[in-house]
């Protein structure tokens, strides 16, 4: 019995009267009673010996074991002595046990709380089941919306920075305390009047960091006309990440020929190895094809021109797509990129349901098999869901590149290895995160270097624009520099 005391939520202040284990339903459950001697008004805070009445109440507590426990805790009313108050009758709390109306224990919210706030509602609930506790989701969340929040004595320096309630529909700002990396409050809103309010009732702030928001600036201005405005350097370095999302868009071909260039230097060639193609050789449209292509080029740069002119010129958006008979959506495209950028081709191009079986296809084919009926068997029973036709194409590039004739299987002279060279797609998006360093791209700091050499040489444009974003990155990481 004395060990099961000592595991009561607190044993100085609780009597442990009987213990009762349920094993069908897999539950302790505790007769428990107040052993205080004395209670205080929590109107007037005064003591009181005198007792009114007993009542009981039933608790949620810490699992033993592999059983829930459930505390029936026997407490009293208690009379107010006090003349003067103006509570007559008062239930005696047990602060330390649990919270008035609570129907769980102070330490079980507590351990409820912490798995609400490492794993959220939907994974809390999950967790709590393996541990035994059968609780909702909205549980979970009310518990860590009754967390107090932080006090904060004095702010100097701040972030200011929106986010979603509701993603493309509601959207609210955090301020976030940059000396303790901690945040301070959540606003309702991201307009300049709700930020301007915030800051006079938080007077002392020296440096405010946000980004280029004009709502944010005029609100800053207002409610802490004295605070230096910083761009934070996530903001920068995402406006840097825009600005060659935008250059590698109009030198996209560059790209191109830079990637194949890298693939097809990527494996050791000499006679008795040859490389296959990474991407199948294009047929010449049709000339009529052709034409119309080079129309509609000429109409969008045409449009691009004039969009820039009329907006020059004070129209909105809305007018200048009724008047050029073009979407909303395009004119703000064409108002984001001073130059005109050509249409980037597909980033999936050369990828067909083969792709994942061109390592097993070479390998066969090296090994002298060359029928492809029997190739197209043995890939269909790894799980290819393609075409007969798909595997042609791929084996005629095969004997392209050996040099065979059509339907041709075998050869009197020795026939060169097959390789296939690496395929590092090289994207607007893919060689932007290559500047930046980006850790997510598969790629070595060797590699990684010798792309971008590549890029340089390829077009001077391209170099000065590379240059120019790893001095603006090198000078952005410069954190302990002083001025």
């Amino acid at each position: 019995m004395k060990i099961l005391e000592n595991l009561l939520p607190d044993k100085n202040l609780l009597q442990l009267e009987s213990c009762n284990l349920d094993e069908e339903q897999g539950i302790v459950k505790l007769l428990v009673s107040s052993i205080q001697t004395s209670a205080k008004c929590p109107v007037c805070n005064s003591p009181t010996h005198k007792i009114h009445s007993h009542y009981e109440r039933k608790l949620a507590d810490l699992s033993w074991a592999n059983y829930s426990t459930s505390i029936e805790l026997r407490v009293r009313k208690f009379f107010c002595i006090n003349t003067e108050c103006k509570r007559r009758i008062f239930t005696e709390r047990l602060a330390s046990i649990v919270l008035p109306w609570a129907r769980r224990t102070t330490r079980f919210a507590s351990q409820l709380t912490a798995i609400a706030l490492a794993n959220g509602g939907a994974a809390g609930v999950r967790l709590s089941q393996r541990l035994g506790f059968n609780i909702s989701r909205n549980t979970l969340l009310n518990l860590v919306r009754r967390i107090p929040l932080p006090l904060f004595d004095s702010l100097k320096i701040v972030g200011v920075d929106d986010f979603c309630f509701r993603k493309c529909k509601t959207y609210g700002t955090i301020v976030v305390d940059l000396e303790k990396n901690r945040p301070v409050t959540l606003l309702k809103d991201r307009s300049a009047e709700t930020l301007s309010s915030w800051l006079k009732e938080h007077p002392g702030i020296e440096v405010v960091s946000r980004d280029r928001a004009k709502a944010y600036e005029k609100g800053i201005k207002e409610g802490a006309p004295n605070a230096i405005q910083v761009a934070d350097r996530f903001h920068l370095l995402q406006n840097l990440a825009q600005t060659l999302y935008e250059m590698f868009g109009i030198y996209s071909k560059d790209l191109k020929e830079v990637e194949q260039v890298y693939n097809q230097a990527s494996v050791i060639k000499d006679e008795e190895n040859i490389v296959v193609a990474t991407y199948p050789s294009e047929a010449q449209p049709p000339v009529k094809q052709k034409q119309k292509a080079e129309q509609r080029r000429a109409k969008r740069k045409e449009n691009h021109q004039k969009t820039w002119e009329l907006h020059s010129q004070g129209m909105n958006a809305g007018v200048i797509a009724q008047k050029l008979g073009i979407s909303r959506t395009t004119v703000f495209r064409n108002l984001r990129n001073p130059t005109f950028i050509e249409r980037r081709g597909r980033s999936d191009k050369g990828r067909t349901l083969v792709s994942s079986y061109q390592d097993y296809i070479i390998k066969r084919w090296n090994e002298g098999c060359r029928e492809t009926k029997i190739i197209f068997e043995e890939i269909k029973q790894q799980g290819y869901s393609g075409s007969y036709a798909t595997v042609t194409r791929y084996t005629a590039r095969l004997r392209e590149c050996q040099g065979l004739k059509k339907r041709q299987r075998y050869s009197t002279k020795r026939l060169p290895k097959i390789i296939k060279p690496s395929q590092k797609i090289l994207t607007p998006y893919s060689a932007t995160w290559l500047i930046l360093g980006s850790s997510n791209i598969d790629i070595s700091e060797s590699e990684r270097d010798e792309i971008i050499m590549s890029l340089k040489t390829k077009n001077p444009s391209l170099k000065e624009g590379i240059e120019l974003a790893l001095n603006f990155i090198s000078l952005v990481n410069q954190k302990n520099q002083k001025n």
